[in-house]
C-alpha cells in the first residue's frame, strides 16, 4: 500500500515513465539545445520566433523531467490489484455518482498512460471515499464545494493499460 507521499504504479507504468525520462534527459534534451543554438546563430533574439519557441519547449521539457524524477522516486511499484471487487489503486471503477453512471481509473494519472479514461486519485474527495470499499456498496462523500454526493459502486476490475 502506498503512503501519503508515494504513488502506486504497475511495473508497466513505471517502465514507461522511466523510458520517457531517459528520452527527455537524452535525445530530446539534445535536440532542443541544438534548435536553440541554431536559432541563436540566426541573429537578433528579440524577434526570433524559433528561438523563443525552442526555449519554451526547453522549459516544458525540464519541468517534465523534474516531475518524472520525483514521481519515480516516490513510486511504489506493484502488481495489478486482485480482481476481488475491493476498490484500490489500479482499478477501473464503474459507479453511479450523483445519479450519473461513470467509468474511471482509480489511481495516478500516470498509470493511465494513453488511456482516455478519467482518473481519480486516492487523494481526491471521491478517491478517499471509495478506497477500500466493495462493489455493491452505496456511500456518500463530501465534495470540495460542501455538497454531499451519493455514490453506488457498480463494478471494479484491474486496469489493463
Amino acid at each position: 500500500m502506498a503512503t501519503e507521499s508515494e504513488v502506486w504504479l504497475t511495473q508497466e507504468a513505471y517502465d514507461r515513465l522511466k523510458a520517457e525520462l531517459e528520452n527527455r534527459t537524452g535525445p530530446l534534451r539534445a535536440e532542443i539545445v541544438e534548435r536553440i543554438e541554431q536559432a541563436r546563430s540566426e541573429g537578433d533574439l528579440k524577434e526570433n520566433g524559433g528561438y523563443h519557441a525552442a526555449r519554451e519547449e526547453q522549459g516544458k521539457n525540464e519541468g517534465r523531467i523534474v516531475y518524472l524524477k520525483q514521481m519515480l522516486e516516490r513510486a511504489q511499484v506493484g502488481e495489478a490489484p486482485a480482481d476481488d471487487g475491493i476498490i484500490e489503486p489500479g482499478m477501473v471503477v464503474e459507479a453511479t455518482i450523483n445519479g450519473a453512471e461513470q467509468k474511471f481509473l482509480f489511481g495516478s494519472r500516470e498509470l493511465a498512460g494513453d488511456s482516455d479514461l478519467d482518473v481519480f486519485s486516492e487523494k481526491s474527495a471521491l478517491g478517499a471515499a471509495i478506497h477500500g470499499k466493495s462493489v455493491g456498496e452505496k456511500i456518500t462523500y463530501t465534495a470540495p464545494n460542501g455538497n454531499e454526493i451519493p455514490v453506488e459502486l457498480l463494478s471494479a476490475h484491474p486496469f489493463k493499460g
